[in-house]
C-alpha cells in the first residue's frame, strides 16, 4: 500500500484513534468523564445527580473497582469521582490525578448528595446521560456510541452542543457505516507491511510501555484471581504460556484496582492488552527488531478493530475473543506467515471460542483473555499442521470476511436477548449475593 493511497491515511487514523490511553476500566471511566463534563457545565459540583446508563454500561461497571477511589465500585462511585475530579480535558484519564484528599471528598459527596441510577431507554448498547442541578441551574450531558463521544450538552433547557451519535469512528449504533475506506484483513496486512515505522512509532511505543508495565504489575502483585500467575506456576514459561499469562496478568491488575493506565483497543482496555501483550512476548522470543514488532502489532490491533466494528462497542459477545484472534494474526505474521496463514488463524479462532459471553468487567475477564489468546495461538498452529475449520462448519463461511460478517451478526443481533438475560441475572434477584 503506497502512502498516497487513501487507505493508508484512513488505516493510520483508525489505529491512532483506537489506541489511546485509559486509566481504569473504560465504562466506569466514561461515567466519570460524563460527570466531569456536567461539573464543567454547571460551574461546580452539582447538588443532585442522576445517571441513566444502557444495560451494557451497568453490566460493566457493577463489579469492577473504580481507580483512585480507595476500592469503590459502581456507577455512583464513578460519577462522584468524576465530579470531584472535574478534569474533563483528560477524558479517559479523568481520574488519574485524584489524591487521598479527593478520595475522602468522594465519600463525603456521596453521603451528602442524592445520586440516582436508572437504565436508559432505547436500544443503544452504549448510552449514558448524566443530569444534575446546582444553584437553581440544571445541566445535562449525554455520551453515546463510544466512550468519549459527547453528543449533547444542555444547560437550563438551552442546547449548547448537539451532534449525531455516529459522527465518531465507530460502527456502534444506528448501523451507520464509517466514513472512508473500510477495513479488510487483506488491506490490514497490506498496510502493516508497507507502513512507515515512524508513522506508528509513537502510538505503538506507548501501547508497548503502558501495557507491559501493568502486565508486570499483575504478575508481581495480588490481583483478583491471579490468572496470569496461575498459568506460569502451573504450565511453565514456554512462550505459548507466557503470551497468555502476560495478557491475563494485565487484566488481573486492571480489573482489580491497579492504578496504572493502559492503551485500549475498540474502547476496551482488556482488548488492548489482549491484542498487544501476546505479540510482544512472541517478538521477544524470536528476537524480532522493533520494526517487525510494530508491523505485527499493526496487524493484531487493526484485526481486533475490524472484528469488533460490526459487533459494536458493547455486546454479550466477549471482546477478548476478537482481540485474541487479532493476537493470533499478529503472531502468525511474526512467525513468517502471510495473508493465507493470517486468514486461517482468524477463522480457526472464531470457530473455536465465539460462544464466550461478556457478563461484565471483573476478575474473570483475565481467564477469558487467557482462553482467547490460547485459541488464537492454536488457530495458527492448526493451519501450520494442515488443519482448518471449513466453510459450512457452523458459523464458518468460505472466506475470512464472510466469517467475520457472520460473527458480527451473531454478536450484534443474535446475542441481544442473551445480553438482556445476562443483565437480569446480574442486577435482578438472581444476581444478588
Amino acid at each position: 500500500m503506497k502512502k498516497t493511497d487513501e487507505r493508508y491515511e484512513a488505516y493510520l487514523n483508525i489505529l491512532k484513534k483506537e489506541l489511546v490511553p485509559a486509566f481504569g476500566c473504560t465504562e466506569p471511566i466514561a461515567v466519570a468523564y460524563a460527570a466531569a463534563c456536567l461539573r464543567g457545565l454547571l460551574g461546580g459540583r452539582p447538588e443532585t445527580l442522576q445517571v441513566e446508563a444502557s444495560g451494557n454500561i451497568i453490566k460493566n461497571v457493577k463489579s469492577v473497582i473504580v481507580p483512585n477511589t480507595g476500592g469503590m465500585k459502581g456507577i455512583e462511585a464513578a460519577a462522584a469521582a468524576g465530579i470531584i475530579s472535574g478534569r474533563e480535558d483528560r477524558q479517559l484519564e479523568v481520574l488519574e490525578e485524584l489524591t487521598e484528599e479527593d478520595q475522602k471528598a468522594i465519600h463525603t459527596y456521596l453521603e451528602k448528595t442524592p445520586v440516582t441510577v436508572t437504565q436508559a431507554p432505547g436500544d443503544l448498547t452504549f448510552d449514558l446521560v448524566v443530569t444534575g442541578e446546582r444553584d437553581g441551574h440544571k445541566g445535562k450531558v449525554r455520551i453515546a456510541g463510544a466512550h468519549t463521544n459527547v453528543v449533547l450538552k444542555e444547560l437550563d433547557g438551552e442546547v449548547l452542543l448537539k451532534k449525531e451519535i455516529g459522527s465518531c469512528y465507530s460502527s456502534e449504533t444506528e448501523n451507520e457505516e464509517a466514513e472512508g475506506p473500510s477495513l479488510t484483513i487483506e488491506g490490514i496486512v497490506d498496510f502493516a507491511v508497507s507502513v512507515e515505522p515512524e508513522d506508528v512509532q509513537e502510538t505503538l511505543e506507548r501501547q508497548i510501555a503502558y501495557n507491559t508495565a501493568i502486565s508486570a504489575e499483575g504478575l508481581r502483585g495480588d490481583y483478583g484471581a491471579n490468572v496470569g500467575r496461575v498459568l506460569l506456576s502451573t504450565y511453565g514459561d514456554d512462550v505459548k504460556v507466557r503470551a497468555r499469562a502476560a495478557a491475563a496478568a494485565g487484566s488481573d491488575a486492571r480489573m482489580n484496582g491497579c492504578e496504572l493506565p493502559v492503551v485500549i483497543n475498540s474502547g476496551s482496555g482488556n482488548q488492548g492488552l489482549t491484542a498487544s501483550l501476546p505479540v510482544i512476548e512472541y517478538a521477544k522470543e524470536i528476537g524480532a527488531d522493533r520494526e517487525k514488532l510494530y508491523r505485527a502489532l499493526v496487524i493484531s490491533n487493526l484485526t481486533a478493530v475490524h472484528l469488533k466494528e460490526g459487533i459494536g462497542r458493547l455486546s454479550a459477545y466477549c471482546g477478548a475473543v476478537t482481540a485474541g484472534a487479532g493476537a493470533g494474526a499478529g503472531i502468525a505474521w511474526l512467525l513468517g506467515g502471510g495473508l493465507d496463514e493470517i486468514n486461517h488463524t482468524i477463522v480457526n479462532t472464531l470457530a473455536n471460542v465465539s460462544g464466550i459471553i461478556c457478563d461484565g468487567a471483573k476478575a474473570s475477564c483475565a481467564a477469558k483473555i487467557a482462553t482467547s489468546v490460547e485459541a488464537g495461538i492454536l488457530g495458527y498452529y492448526m493451519y501450520k499442521n494442515g488443519q482448518e475449520f471449513r466453510g459450512g462448519d457452523g458459523i464458518v463461511k468460505k472466506g475470512v470476511e464472510r466469517t467475520i460478517e457472520n460473527v458480527a451478526r451473531l454478536g450484534r443481533d443474535g446475542m441481544r436477548e442473551t445480553d438482556r438475560e445476562i443483565l437480569e441475572i446480574m442486577i435482578g434477584d438472581a444476581g444478588q449475593a
